[in-house]
């Protein structure tokens, strides 16, 4: 007797959004179907990775995470270039050095970075504030004015500033991320108050913010799954794909940055520390992750050559 194979009937599907100018765009979303249930819709992209540039030196990443960029730390635009030959999709640049609490460096000094990273690679670019709601609100517009018609993604949008950031995504040309802390009707809200706007939902990108394995990783799952079921059963507002900042919450996790003197029945470090990056990518990409900001460039093959090898 032949066996039936069950299949779900979406109503709705993610949006389709396109990132970067021809021929070097990138698009992302399109999905009609849960992650890698393929028969059941259409998949027409598969997730990307962007690797993680600082304008500034980090000074708290373990030797283990610096050494793949030893000499090219200082400099984000050789740093972005080491990046892409070690295999990224395309670049994620931190204006860390912008935050009040470090060098304060100035809105046009960071346009100018973005310009001089954008200039040098043949990918699109992410360009991600430090993270202080105020300032981001004063270097993003700059950013996206530096970067006009670039069709770059900026971020962060979060309730306290996402007028002025959704203003200048509008007026230059950029898609933007939309974040909100890992609860699914404030992610919801902020979508609805940046469209409201006159802003287009296909250019929205929603961080959820996430949690590394065994930090909070079954939470953020739960979170991006009811996102992704919302979609396609036909929510306009939480159809945008979803961007995962991997490496952020990987390695500030003892088990990525304690040595195997440290803690010698953990095993070696750095297989530890790939895999605790690696196992938190794949299991946000079975939850419905389109972008997956990663820092090891190791982590970056191993999860790019499995990707690959499934699809």
């Amino acid at each position: 007797m032949p066996v039936k194979i069950i299949r779900e009937n979406w109503s709705g599907k993610v949006n389709t959004t396109s990132l970067g100018v021809e021929p070097k765009a990138i698009k992302i979303g399109g999905e009609g179907a849960l992650p890698f249930l393929y028969f059941e819709g259409e998949i027409p992209y598969r997730p990307v990775v962007a690797c993680e540039v600082w304008d500034e030196k980090p000074n708290d990443w373990p030797d283990l995470l610096t050494a793949p960029f030893a000499g090219v730390l200082g400099d984000p635009v050789a740093w972005a270039k080491k990046c892409l030959a070690y295999g990224a999709d395309l670049i994620c640049l931190r204006l860390a050095g912008a935050h009040p609490e470090t060098k304060n460096k100035s809105p046009q000094e960071c346009a100018l970075v973005a310009q001089r990273v954008y200039a040098a690679i043949n990918t699109p670019l992410i360009v991600v504030g430090c993270g202080e709601d105020a300032k981001d609100a004063a270097v993003l517009p700059a950013v996206a004015k530096a970067l006009t018609g670039k069709y770059c993604l900026l971020g962060w949008a979060t309730a306290e500033n996402y007028q002025t950031i959704t203003t200048a995504c509008d007026i230059y040309g950029h898609s933007l991320i939309a974040s909100s802390p890992l609860d699914i009707s404030l992610a919801k809200q902020l979508n609805i108050l940046i469209t409201e706007m006159g802003f287009n939902p296909g250019s929205v990108i929603i961080d959820p913010l996430v949690g590394a394995l065994g930090y909070g990783l079954e939470y953020a799952y739960s979170i991006m799954e009811r996102i992704r079921l919302s979609a396609l059963t036909g929510d306009k507002m939480l159809a945008m794909p979803i961007i995962c900042f991997v490496g952020q919450e990987t390695w500030k996790t003892k088990e990525a940055t304690s040595t195997s003197l440290e803690c010698p029945t953990w095993g070696e470090q750095a297989r530890r520390a790939i895999l605790w990056e690696l196992l938190t990518a794949v299991t946000l990409t079975q939850a419905g992750g389109t972008i997956m900001v990663m820092r090891h460039p190791e982590t970056v093959s191993h999860f790019l050559a499995h990707l690959l090898q499934g699809r």
